[in-house]
């Protein structure tokens, strides 16, 4: 039998390896990478599964895959720039980040994050999956701690650290369907930057109380 790539050449291969990739990023994305195998990607992608392990030779290939390209669509193309064009100053983008997590957390298909949720599921420390998980959550970090030296606060690795934590547990709280849970990780966020001196402006002020 013929399979899917071979009678057109690398063009199809190509194709093919990016229809497995779109797969695996919807399948992972809502699902998680444990309980979703090749077959199930294989199937929403439309290929063959001789094409599957052409382009990923094992299933943790497209994990990672999943993951870099996660780094870049939710990271750097949302998270960052967003918060970035939300804020002048660094304490304003700081706060951006629950304003966007507001929005997100409000949409029908929020996912929650594919890091925090990979990393539970593999927890293995020793596991490619795992690493390359706490790598892309440390990307994260090393944009907080950008921000936090450019604000000029002390220790701006343990801010960093901090600052995460509180982004953290809001996205674990709004799985837990609290509406609210961006709003008091803002609120705690105000604090945390005026024990280091940074007030929030009465711009930066928002009222996410229940209408």
């Amino acid at each position: 039998m013929t399979t899917e790539g071979e009678a057109s050449g690398a063009s199809q291969s190509r194709s093919g390896r990016d229809r497995i990739s779109d797969a695996a990023y919807e399948l992972f994305a809502r699902h998680g990478v444990r309980d979703v195998g090749v077959d199930a990607v294989v199937a929403r992608a439309g290929t063959a599964k001789m094409t599957f392990y052409r382009n990923f030779p094992t299933k943790n290939d497209l994990i990672v895959s999943f993951l870099a390209r996660r780094e870049r669509l939710w990271t750097e193309q949302w998270l960052i720039h967003e918060s970035s064009q939300r804020g002048r100053r660094p304490a304003e983008r700081l706060l951006a980040i629950f304003d966007l997590f507001d929005e997100w957390f409000a949409r029908e298909d929020f996912e929650g994050c594919s890091f925090l949720t990979t990393m539970m599921e593999v927890n293995d420390p020793d596991d490619v999956v795992f690493r390359a998980a706490i790598g892309h959550l440390a990307r994260i970090r090393s944009y907080l701690g950008d921000l936090a030296v450019e604000a000029g606060i002390d220790g701006p690795e343990d801010f960093a650290r901090q600052w995460h934590i509180l982004m953290k547990g809001s996205i674990m709280a709004a799985h837990e369907g609290d509406r609210r849970a961006a709003a008091a990780a803002r609120e705690l966020g105000v604090l945390l930057l005026a024990s280091h001196g940074l007030a929030a402006g009465p711009d930066q002020v928002r009222d996410f109380s229940p209408k």
